[in-house]
């Protein structure tokens, strides 16, 4: 999956937060100064060119929607840091926040107990 840009996410969190809209009802739920219809209506067909977004036509305008969900694009992204920065293994990227003190060794163990008791489910 593509990477979004910092532009492209904030316009997708608005849809994933609201759900299907015109370009107008996107525009609404910046704050002043709003971005042009036009730049909004180019980012989001990229979007839609991207495979993240679709629309209905209603007459002359388009209702966008998201395909991918904020859960798909997160896991995605995460998967593409760990391979991109720490040889596709997730050993490394862990042990990387350990050693940085961005996880607990406590965190660590309540995190193996959780994945062990959900085997057992």
């Amino acid at each position: 999956m593509k990477h979004l840009t910092r532009k492209e996410k904030e316009i997708m969190t608005l849809f994933w937060k609201h759900g299907a809209m015109f370009v107008k009802e996107l525009q609404s739920h910046y704050c002043e100064p709003k971005p042009h219809v036009n730049t909004l209506s180019t980012m989001v067909r990229i979007l839609e060119s991207n495979g993240f977004l679709s629309h209905k036509a209603f007459g002359n305008s388009y209702q966008y929607f998201p395909v991918v969900s904020e859960d798909e694009y997160g896991k995605s992204s995460l998967a593409g840091v760990v391979n991109s920065y720490f040889s596709n293994s997730y050993l490394s990227a862990v042990s990387t926040l350990v050693k940085e003190e961005k996880i607990t060794v406590d965190e660590l163990k309540e995190l193996i107990a959780r994945i062990e008791a959900g085997r057992e489910e």
